[in-house]
């Protein structure tokens, strides 16, 4: 194809991508050197904890031709994902008897709606170009995709390392198409954090140790979602009652005033998951875990997981004979990931715990 030829592509694709229910489509190059850089040193330090898989494919994540070989471009896109309807984050989060998940897991797994939207996609690309070298990406392979994205255009890289768009905000999900077509390329996004360290001052656990330097050890999304063993005792009465991730580095956000609600139906809260009563959750046999998360992200941590995260919730209320029941109920859990938890828990209910609400941060609205 000649250059214009590739330029109208370019063009019909980030329609195409429109038509498909992304909100922004942009294209980039391979060369991520800079940001290999950063991934090698933030690895070197410890910071990603247990997450082996961060550091087992090598140079292949920052280099997009080694995992995808023929790869010159790559096809970016972002999908809002934040619910128009549902509880209020901060009045969740203020409400001990309340489980908190985060926004972007209320819904169906968005790893099979994106990935579907990319093949449809890259089907459209093939009608017009015809056969090409591709591979879809939904965050299921050893991808840099926020810098790919930032390359792309579709937002910078924030102090609390996640995507921001000046008109979207961050509350958002990306995909990628790997390709072999010289598509042009789209111009990169500024930094437009300037001064402003909301997110930094109000992470709980002050897991973000510094503008866009995030120790993931730290961090409730890692605890909740990506570790598997027990919670550091230190770090458990930071957690609250968040249950499945953490979005406050996105509440406070001023950039999030620019939101926008996801016009998919499949991101709507399910299973009053916008604010789950603890007890109830705590009581789910693992049945009832397994039938009620199917189809949601949330079911790859494990029933085992999941009970841990609650039982550390309950541990962080205010003293009620109902949830000290309740754990005395599965002291004698199966788990022994679980028994431990609860026997914290159940120490903190009855001795020197209590749930401590934080201030709300002003977040600019």
């Amino acid at each position: 194809m000649t250059e214009t030829d590739l330029a109208g592509l370019a063009g019909r694709i980030k329609a195409w991508g429109r038509e498909l229910g992304f909100q922004q489509v942009g294209i980039t190059g391979v060369d991520l050197a800079g940001d290999e850089a950063l991934l090698d040193r933030w690895l070197a330090e410890g910071r990603h904890g247990e997450m082996a898989y961060m550091e087992r494919h090598g140079s292949r994540r920052s280099r997009p031709a080694e995992l995808v070989p023929g790869t010159v471009r790559v096809i970016s896109a972002r999908m809002d994902y934040l619910p128009e309807s549902g509880a209020d984050p901060w009045d969740v989060l203020d409400d001990s008897r309340l489980g908190y998940v985060s926004r972007y897991a209320l819904g169906q797994d968005y790893h099979r709606l994106l990935r579907k939207r990319l093949q449809a996609l890259a089907d459209r690309i093939t009608e017009v170009a015809g056969p090409f070298g591709y591979r879809v990406f939904t965050d299921s392979a050893p991808v840099l995709e926020k810098p790919l994205a930032r390359n792309a255009g579709l937002g910078w890289i924030g102090k609390h390392t996640n995507l921001i768009n000046t008109g979207a905000g961050s509350w958002f999900f990306l995909g990628e198409i790997y390709t072999d077509l010289a598509l042009p390329t789209d111009k990169a996004a500024e930094d437009r954090c300037g001064t402003c360290r909301a997110c930094i001052d109000v992470c709980p656990t002050g897991a973000i140790t510094g503008p866009y330097r995030l120790d993931a050890r730290r961090c409730i999304s890692y605890l909740t979602i990506e570790l598997r063993g027990s919670i550091p005792v230190e770090l458990r009465p930071l957690m609250g009652n968040r249950i499945y991730g953490c979005d406050d580095c996105q509440l406070v956000c001023p950039w999030n005033r620019y939101a926008r609600a996801t016009r998919e139906t499949g991101f709507l809260p399910r299973h009053d998951l916008d604010a789950p009563a603890l007890l109830e959750l705590f009581r789910w046999s693992e049945a009832d875990f397994l039938r009620i998360m199917s189809g949601s992200a949330i079911r790859r941590i494990g029933y085992a997981c999941w009970l841990r995260n609650v039982a550390v919730a309950l541990g962080n209320a205010p003293y009620d004979p109902l949830i000290v029941q309740g754990l005395r109920e599965r002291s004698d859990d199966p788990s022994p990931l679980v028994r431990e938890h609860v026997a914290w828990a159940l120490e903190q209910q009855l001795g020197r715990g209590g749930f401590q609400t934080r201030p709300r941060p002003d977040d600019g609205r």
